[in-house]
């Protein structure tokens, strides 16, 4: 795994709204969705609040890899790429159902394990 630099931990700190997660399915199509239910986990990890995944729940437990854009409030963009895990029970999904809106369903803690991080073309890590 790849700990993520600092420059991008304080650029996530200042991010600006939701974020976009990105996954392919086993034939090579993406699928994007809005997130809004995240946070990261130490230094090379997010943790995805699976709140109404379908395909990109699919693409995730068929192994797919994919990756996170966000944006900061100055509109620069970061984009982290890597390998999931999906967790149903545990300490990082009770975690994650302690900051989860209590409205939304918390299906899963999605962990996004960071293998690349990008700011525009530039690869960072």
């Amino acid at each position: 795994m790849t700990c993520i630099p600092e420059n991008v931990l304080a650029a996530w700190a200042n991010r600006d709204g939701y974020a976009v997660l990105a996954t392919v399915d086993q034939a090579g199509v993406p699928n994007a969705v809005y997130v809004g239910s995240l946070q990261l986990l130490g230094t090379d990890a997010v943790v995805i609040a699976d709140n109404y995944f379908s395909k990109t729940r699919a693409n995730i437990l068929a192994g797919r890899p994919g990756s996170l854009v966000f944006l900061t409030k100055e509109k620069k963009s970061f984009q982290l790429k890597g390998r999931f895990e999906y967790l149903t029970a545990g300490p990082v999904f009770d975690e994650m159902k302690r900051w989860n809106p209590p409205h939304h369903p918390g299906v899963a803690a999605t962990v996004l394990h960071v293998q690349e991080v990008y700011s525009g073309a530039e690869r960072l890590a």
